[in-house]
């Protein structure tokens, strides 16, 4: 243990020197130079706008440049929050092209001259990346009707940015960022005819489809919030391509093709949001008017994808996470709710879970990571996965194994049951869920086994059931039902196995907020011989 301890000290004492030569090589005169190489290139292809718009939100009203205190706007000491979204520019998208161009000039005239040099501050991955996006998409409002000696600083920022983007981009951890850089690199490749640039940023996006998706050509991270990410980011790398009669690699269109299955899977067929996995509510009813719009049509008729089962008929949608944890470097959103599930009955969840608090540094993160946050057994009132801090953000340290699944999909009776193993190390125990749903008669039979092995250890059990927030709650004297109002219906919630009650906990559904929500839960003790804890959940009609 002592020289594991020394050679960690070591490691990390080398890594940490590296990185302070790093760090100062890179404000170096030497670096700048190199980055600094004027290749004569000019603005050749310019994008439409609206390809675009898949990644910005929609603003009915546009903003005016002239609101904007232009004396001040880089002087201000802002949060790195405010900071990052000042110099990414992706306000650009926001602005009216009838505002004043000159002014925009102004702009970033003044931003090259205070940032022509490598920052740290300003030169991140994801931050460069968005600017270099925001300006050139926005050539409008950024490069029209400029003089020549503008042009050429304009021209020049753009290539050194990039030029800087592609030494640093493999070594970002952050997968998002890589993607953004990506495109980054793309679209500058294509717009200054730059066969570099264009070459490096093919084989970069090779690169992330092989190292991010797995061999059915889903996330490794099984985060669906990402899932969309990706598909996004291919959608517009494909119309950039097309529209600057560059031709589309196969493998381009291969990931659409899947990505785009499992966007019909999780939203496009429902039109819901589920809450598992590091997703929050969205409305991507715009994104589906862009895909319309571009003529991509996808489909899925399976039951089963990325480790997720959905069965559905018009009323009723029945979810379940059946899939196993990630590998540790696609964890960083990932939550501890293993055969965790959400019931929806026409657009309202009857139940659900928690949401994902999505800031890293927040001490809500991890509370959101954690299976009490989901609609599932805990034990002694721990996750099923434990977290580590690594980087700032919240990664697993040990998985659990899902096996034991079948889905039976007939219609008049729907089953989806699956096991994992995440208690099985410290208590010895494997959980067992069995999800039944009755259409004709609209109940949910829930049956949960488990089964024990010889290092079992008794524990305390609670079964959470999460309800939105909206949704209210009577417990009834019987101490064995709990009736749930929906605003479009009312349900009774019935088990004569265990204590019921009814807690308030938080609801993390939208991004980075909170807010108080009922849980019903079921608790008791785990005995030697193998349990079955059964509950009901019926309309009332």
């Amino acid at each position: 243990m002592l020289l594991k301890n020394s050679i960690s000290l070591i490691n990390e004492f080398f890594s940490l020197t590296l990185n302070q030569i790093r760090k100062l090589y890179l404000n170096s005169s030497i670096y700048n130079k190199k980055i600094s190489r004027n290749e004569n290139k000019s603005l050749h292809y310019k994008p439409s706008l609206s390809i675009l718009n898949c990644l910005i939100r929609y603003q009915a009203k546009k903003n005016k440049i002239e609101d904007y205190n232009i004396d001040e706007i880089w002087e201000k000491k802002t949060n790195e929050k405010d900071l990052k979204k000042l110099h990414s520019f992706y306000w650009l998208f926001t602005i009216d092209l009838k505002s004043s161009k000159k002014i925009t000039h102004f702009i970033i005239q003044n931003w090259i001259k205070k940032n022509h040099n490598y920052n740290s501050d300003v030169w991140e991955v994801d931050i460069l990346s968005k600017r270099v996006i925001a300006w050139i998409s926005n050539y409008q409002l950024t490069y029209e009707e400029t003089n020549e000696e503008y042009k050429i600083n304009f021209n020049n920022i753009i290539i050194k940015q990039v030029n800087h983007l592609i030494n640093e981009i493999n070594r970002s951890e952050i997968f998002d960022d890589k993607m953004i850089g990506c495109t980054a690199i793309l679209l500058t490749g294509l717009s200054y005819n730059n066969e570099r640039f264009i070459s490096f940023g093919l084989n970069l996006l090779k690169k992330i489809i092989n190292s991010s998706f797995d061999n059915e050509y889903f996330p490794k991270s099984r985060n669906i919030r990402q899932l969309v990410f990706y598909l996004k980011y291919f959608v517009l790398i494909r119309e950039l391509l097309k529209e600057s009669l560059n031709e589309i690699p196969d493998y381009l269109n291969e990931i659409i093709h899947y990505t785009g299955k499992a966007y019909n899977f999780f939203w496009s067929s429902i039109k819901e949001s589920l809450l598992f996995n590091g997703n929050n509510e969205s409305d991507l009813s715009d994104f589906d008017k862009y895909l319309n719009f571009y003529n991509y049509k996808f489909n899925y008729n399976g039951n089963e994808l990325g480790g997720y089962s959905i069965l559905k008929n018009k009323n009723i949608i029945m979810a379940m996470d059946t899939g196993s944890t990630p590998d540790k470097r696609f964890s960083e959103n990932y939550q501890s709710g293993p055969l965790s599930f959400e019931a929806i009955y026409k657009g309202n969840k009857i139940i659900c879970n928690s949401g994902y608090f999505q800031n890293h540094k927040h001490k809500l993160n991890i509370i959101s990571k954690s299976s009490v946050a989901h609609s599932t057994l805990i034990l002694n009132n721990k996750s099923a996965t434990n977290f580590k801090k690594k980087n700032g953000q919240n990664i697993l340290e040990n998985g659990l194994r899902s096996f034991n699944k079948n889905i039976l999909y007939e219609k008049n009776f729907w089953s989806i049951k699956c096991s994992h193993d995440g208690y099985i190390k410290e208590f010895g125990t494997i959980h067992e869920r069995i999800l039944e749903f009755y259409p004709d008669s609209e109940k949910f039979i829930g049956k949960e086994k488990l089964t024990k092995r010889k290092n079992f250890k008794a524990a305390s059990f609670e079964i959470r059931f999460h309800l939105m927030p909206n949704s209210k709650v009577t417990k009834i004297q019987d101490n064995r039902s709990v009736l749930i109002e929906l605003e479009n219906s009312g349900w009774k919630f019935f088990t004569n196995h265990g204590l019921i009650d009814v807690e308030t906990g938080l609801y993390f559904g939208k991004k980075n907020t909170y807010s108080e929500n009922q849980n019903i839960f079921i608790s008791g003790t785990t005995q030697k011989e193998e349990q079955l804890i059964e509950w009901e959940l019926s309309r009332i009609k």
